[in-house]
């Protein structure tokens, strides 16, 4: 790469000329090669704009969310004589608002950012050791910043992507996705679009910046030491101002989420909720639970009944005298069905009842969605 910037393929490594003899236009991704080792206060869009004087409109400049948290001071040294993976493990816990599983020493927990990931991203390769990094505070904040001062420096309008590895549920193997953006829209949604089929879509949206991301990767690599790369040739909507939502968008809500509980929150998610606001099909979400505790609990029999007025709490009583074994089979089951119903979407709040003049009722479930 010199300083002209990106070629077109010698004529030798195309696959075929085209019939007409045109040549064929695409995407190509670009190494920013020559950067130095960045440290606390660098700017660094004045050394990208210096070693890529080629940035035109319209590029998208990917850069590895390591040196933007370099610059920023986003750094933990590791003081001498501790050990690291301590200090590493009391920096997890600083980046944690949510441990969603954890095995031995791995966490898979959520960030501030919103991030599920491992380790919260906390990034202890590539870098000296005695210092860890963290990510970027406020990705999307960090590629607006890098976006206005390559424009200032370079009068270029391009975009920002800011990315790191993450590991990917249900498959082997790393990958880059965004957790910064600036001047592209993090989803390319195609819903209500038709399909050369006939068919329309109900559900596709594209994670157009986690491709972005994980395509500059390709020429970064995770030991070339390249930490910057230009995509280039992409024919995208922009963002911009107000409307420019970074990669919020990507970050999944909880209503949304049909797996919000990992090994770490089946127990908590016990917890009673309060404020609960009521809504339709409770009786419904109440039999199902149940259907699904006993036949998950099959050591603990128990005959109950139920029953509600769509109020948002269903009353719950024991068929067979009440002892310390059907109250303890009760017990069991009725945990598991709270469990079950927090993962099918409800808040919920069990409130045992006094059997005191032989009624049969031993308990009310509230259920809702949380108090706002």
């Amino acid at each position: 790469m010199t300083d002209e910037g990106p070629r077109p393929p010698h004529g030798s490594h195309a696959r075929r000329e085209p019939l007409d003899g045109a040549v064929p236009s695409g995407v190509s991704v670009v190494p920013v090669a020559g950067l130095p080792e960045f440290a606390p206060g660098d700017d660094l869009a004045a050394v990208v704009a210096s070693a890529a004087p080629w940035l035109a409109d319209g590029d998208v400049v990917v850069v590895t969310s390591k040196v933007v948290s370099k610059v920023e001071g986003r750094v933990v040294h590791v003081p001498p004589g501790e050990d690291r993976e301590t200090v590493r493990q009391r920096a997890i816990d600083g980046e944690t608002v949510r441990t969603v599983a954890r095995r031995g020493p791995l966490k898979i927990v959520q960030t501030p950012q919103g991030w599920v990931v491992a380790a919260a991203g906390i990034d202890a390769s590539n870098v000296a050791s005695d210092t860890l990094v963290l990510l970027p505070a406020d990705g999307d904040a960090s590629a607006r910043r890098l976006r206005a001062r390559l424009h200032e420096l370079a009068g270029v309008d391009v975009a920002v992507v800011v990315s790191d590895t993450f590991g990917r549920t249900w498959r082997e193997g790393l990958t880059d996705v965004a957790v910064g953006a600036a001047g592209i829209p993090a989803l390319e949604d195609h819903r209500g679009a038709v399909d050369g089929h006939g068919n329309r879509l109900e559900t596709t949206r594209v994670a157009v910046v986690d491709e972005i991301a994980s395509a500059a990767d390709l020429v970064k690599g995770k030991l070339a030491g390249v930490p910057v790369a230009v995509v280039r040739g992409l024919a995208l909507r922009r963002s911009a101002g107000d409307l420019d939502e970074g990669t919020r968008p990507l970050v999944r809500l909880p209503a949304d989420d049909l797996f919000p509980y990992g090994s770490r929150d089946v127990v908590t998610s016990r917890a009673p909720g309060t404020g609960l606001v009521p809504r339709p099909g409770e009786r419904e979400a109440v039999a199902e639970a149940f259907r699904v505790a006993a036949a998950a609990l099959p050591e603990f029999p128990v005959v109950l009944r139920y029953g509600g007025e769509d109020d948002g709490v269903v009353d719950v009583h024991l068929s067979d005298a009440v002892t310390v074994t059907t109250a303890l089979n009760l017990g069991a089951v009725v945990g598991v069905a709270v469990v079950q119903l927090h993962a099918m979407g409800w808040a919920t709040r069990w409130e045992p009842v006094g059997t005191s003049g032989g009624t049969s009722l031993v308990g009310r479930l509230w259920l809702g969605d949380p108090g706002l």
